[in-house]
């Protein structure tokens, strides 16, 4: 399946959607497939600070439990309750229900991240 062409994409399997003066976050469907079945997710407060780079919550699954980190610096803007009540939702569509934050930023150059072509084709998801 490919990855959505509306966002940009990290190394370690983020994806960001800028819109307006945020960026909407979640995790690939590779990142989803590799951690199998999630069962908690833990996000920041709304307001938080966060640095790019650097881990802002983490995921838990049957498998493992991984860091979730920020692809920019900026705030909290706002979490998705659902996926707290209900983290199967980022199994289920990482990509639109299953989405963790939203981050306020600056930023407005995303060049230094992937495309969906360039983060498919070096993450195949067959």
């Amino acid at each position: 399946m490919a990855s959505p062409a509306d966002r940009f994409y990290t190394d370690t399997h983020e994806w960001l959607k800028p819109d307006g003066d945020s960026l909407l976050c979640g995790i690939t469907r590779f990142a989803v497939e590799e951690l199998t079945d999630v069962t908690y997710v833990d996000l920041p407060a709304v307001g938080k600070a966060v640095a790019a780079g650097k881990a802002y919550g983490e995921i838990e699954s049957v498998k493992a439990t991984s860091e979730l980190y920020s692809p920019v610096d900026g705030a909290v803007a706002a979490i998705n309750d659902k996926v707290k009540a209900d983290p199967s939702l980022v199994n289920q569509d990482p990509y639109e229900v299953g989405w963790l934050i939203r981050i306020k930023t600056d930023r407005k150059d995303f060049s230094s991240f992937m495309t969906a072509a360039q983060y498919d084709a070096k993450h195949a998801t067959a």
